[in-house]
């Protein structure tokens, strides 16, 4: 019954609103990210993310009210939104997605005051500039240039690491990095495997060395998980060579492989 209501709600929505395919035709050409899907995958995750674009908000502040933030761009938000998505099924993409109302856009990085209680009880304040946050409830907010040089595959995106936060709040009300996780996976594994990344990276900032991903993992657990999905899908091959057990683990939690996504480098 369930199943003949979700097929009637998406004919009806698809009559509605007609799937625009010049439009996202356009929309994967200007981001790296969608023009490497499969041709199955595209078209899967095109309709999913028109239907993103319709179900939440998208909004601009009102300093960008003369940005080119056309359809196309839209839908490029909306695209890289459900391709963490993508390897699940609608109704679970739903439920994942069901505390993000709004996707807001503000024209710049933003000032935060922080306070933050170390492992001795200290507890620390400083004024923190930021290109996107969330929480529980709230909207999903992103810094316009942040925004836009997202969507490569650079190890950087900040839509895709906000939204990770919203994954992780699936069972909480904070980021913990510790989203719902799938029947057929082990809580033990997870903490096991994210333990010893985040291990290593504290190891290599106690010798004073680089990190092998983004040093931003090893500030908080939840920092962690969104860093790691940010490589996921944007470097999939620095997050494999370095941790390729954490590699395995979220290929079998988001059902893809983007390593097989990756471009060929052009030949010398």
């Amino acid at each position: 019954m369930l199943e003949r209501w979700r097929s009637w709600r998406a004919a009806r929505f698809n009559a509605r609103h007609p799937f625009p395919e010049d439009t996202w035709r356009e929309a994967r050409a200007r981001l790296p990210l969608l023009a490497a899907l499969s041709d199955q995958d595209a078209e899967r995750l095109g309709q999913r993310a028109w239907g993103f674009v319709h179900d939440k908000r998208l909004s601009l502040h009102p300093a960008l009210a003369d940005t080119a933030f056309d359809e196309p761009a839209r839908l490029a938000l909306a695209g890289q939104a459900c391709l963490l998505t993508l390897g699940w099924s609608q109704a679970e993409h739903q439920e994942a997605f069901a505390n993000v109302h709004e996707i807001l856009i503000l024209p710049d990085a933003f000032p935060r005051h922080v306070e933050e209680m170390d492992e001795a009880g200290v507890m620390h304040e400083y004024a923190d500039q930021r290109a996107g946050e969330t929480s529980f409830q709230g909207p999903v907010v992103v810094a316009y240039p942040e925004l836009m040089a997202s969507g490569d595959f650079s190890g950087f995106n900040v839509l895709i690491h906000e939204l990770a936060h919203k994954l992780d709040m699936g069972n909480s009300r904070d980021a913990d990095g510790f989203p719902p996780l799938p029947r057929d996976m082990a809580a033990s594994e997870w903490h096991r495997i994210f333990t010893a990344v985040w291990d290593d990276l504290q190891a290599h900032l106690a010798r004073g060395e680089d990190t092998p991903i983004d040093d931003y993992a090893a500030s908080h657990p939840g920092e962690c998980f969104a860093v790691c999905c940010e490589h996921f899908f944007s470097a999939p091959d620095l997050l494999d060579k370095a941790y390729p057990a954490l590699y395995s683990m979220l290929s079998r939690y988001f059902q893809q492989d983007p390593l097989a996504r990756l471009p060929k480098p052009c030949p010398p």
